[in-house]
């Protein structure tokens, strides 16, 4: 008596659909968790950049400050309000006067030599960094470059960089990131 094949027809292992479907998930899976991971390292680099440009905000306002004849004077002549600086214009230019340990600087020298570390620290830790000092009485909550102020409004320091899109793109000009308001 002969068996039919026919009547021992019990699935036996995986079919080629199968194995196939089983790929395609895994694939989806793996193409899931690397977008997971670039879009983390996108995320932590700009929350360090956040972090480094408050720190830089927050060492300006202390050498604000410290210098109280510069920041007395009329807004058109104090020279931390006068800080407008783009890393697309280059590299900052040099100090007038270095004034780093003994060396004895007055206040508007030590003002300028302020700036100058700032617009280097900007120029070297951010891409496309851009920094100015402003009165701005902005309360819109979007951050500007344009600062709409007058003589009462607070200073404020804005920093800012070209950060890479969640498209990809990087854009054109540096936005403002960080606003800090250093007196009001």
């Amino acid at each position: 008596m002969r068996r039919s094949h026919l009547q021992h027809s019990q699935p036996c292992g995986f079919t080629l659909l199968e194995v196939l479907v089983a790929l395609f998930v895994l694939a989806v899976g793996v193409l899931g968790a690397a977008g997971t991971q670039a879009t983390s390292a996108r995320l932590r680099q700009q929350a360090a950049l956040e972090s480094d440009a408050v720190a830089l905000a927050s060492s300006l306002a202390a050498r604000m400050r410290v210098n109280p004849a510069q920041m007395a004077l009329a807004d058109a002549s104090n020279p931390y309000l006068q800080l407008k600086y783009d890393a697309a214009d280059g590299v900052p230019s040099a100090p007038p006067v270095p004034c780093f340990g003994a060396a004895t600087c007055d206040a508007s020298q030590m003002a300028r030599f302020d700036i100058h570390e700032l617009e280097r620290s900007v120029h070297d830790a951010f891409p496309g960094g851009r920094i100015a000092v402003c009165r701005d009485a902005s309360s819109s909550g979007t951050l500007a470059w344009t600062c709409a102020g007058g003589s009462n409004a607070p200073v404020v320091v804005k920093i800012g960089w070209r950060s890479r899109t969640s498209a990809g793109t990087v854009p054109a000009e540096a936005r403002p990131f960080v606003a800090m308001v250093v007196s009001g």
